[in-house]
């Protein structure tokens, strides 16, 4: 199928009470391990990709690139979207000319009148290349990637506000954070879910931050119009696991296992495991 932008699989999604996964990659294997997921378990796929993953993996343009290949290589027949996860003004502009499918302007920091400006600007920019535009309202707690939020509550009427810019999805601010969850957490601030949903329609909500949220939580937050969820520190979690585990057992001391291929494997699994149990949780499974 090729690349997409995130529109029409979200809108679905919406509409049938179910959430497409965002899943960050960082490298080959997880990219890979993904897809390859995604065509299995017949969902429709989103590759979250940061700025600083991006970097990592010497630029959009490379990422892109890989992508293309993977699904004409691995013969992924899914709708697949490549988008740019917390993403910086200038950031969006140039991954739209890089290639990729969907972005996010993340203009949470900004007070509302600059994130208005500026959001404006990118789905006016992304609309004519028919990319699929994210935006925020109440930064997401905790730390992506540099990115550090306060994890604020959204205001239902500024979400309204970026909703009415024409944005294909709004990423809102209801308690959740990145990374691991504290023990005190109070958990989503469902109520505050139930007024964004209410007062911006049929607009694809988002929610960051999927890591440690319990499962029926998630369940309930779909119900309210979450239509795309993101994961990344759990991937990271198992990946580091079973690579650990490899190289305590030994295994990279026996024959080749110290061959690449092989000591990232038990990692990559982890990875491909994790993302069907993410995609059976939200309801994608066989939506494809």
């Amino acid at each position: 199928m090729g690349l997409v932008s995130a529109k029409e699989m979200l809108e679905t999604a919406r509409k049938e009470g179910y959430a497409v996964g965002q899943f960050n990659i960082n490298n080959l294997e997880w990219t890979k391990a993904i897809l390859q997921a995604a065509e299995d378990a017949k969902s429709p796929v989103i590759l979250g990709v940061s700025e600083g993953a991006a970097k990592y993996m010497t630029g959009f343009s490379t990422v892109v690139g890989m992508v293309k290949g993977m699904i004409e290589n691995l013969n992924i027949s899914v709708p697949v979207a490549i988008h740019l996860d917390h993403g910086t003004y200038e950031g969006a502009k140039k991954c739209i000319e890089a290639g990729f499918s969907s972005v996010m302007f993340d203009g949470s920091h900004y007070d509302i009148e600059e994130n208005i400006a500026k959001t404006k600007d990118i789905v006016a920019y992304a609309k004519e290349r028919g990319i699929s535009v994210e935006a925020e309202v109440g930064s997401i707690g905790g730390e992506e990637d540099g990115v550090v939020g306060a994890g604020e509550v959204a205001d239902p009427k500024e979400c309204k506000m970026i909703a009415d810019l024409g944005v294909t999805m709004l990423a809102a601010g209801i308690g959740n954070i990145h990374g691991a969850y504290p023990d005190n957490w109070q958990g989503l601030r469902l109520d505050v879910l139930k007024e964004i949903q209410d007062i911006t329609g049929k607009m694809p909500l988002v929610l960051h931050g999927g890591t440690g949220i319990p499962d029926q939580m998630v369940r309930d937050a779909i119900t309210l119009g979450v239509s795309k969820i993101n994961v990344n520190t759990e991937c990271q979690w198992v990946f580091a696991e079973k690579t650990r585990e490899y190289i305590e057992a030994g295994k990279d001391k026996v024959g080749k296992g110290f061959d690449p291929r092989k000591l990232l494997a038990p990692g990559t699994k982890a990875v491909y495991d994790k993302t069907i149990e993410k995609m059976t949780l939200f309801g994608s499974v066989n939506k494809a």
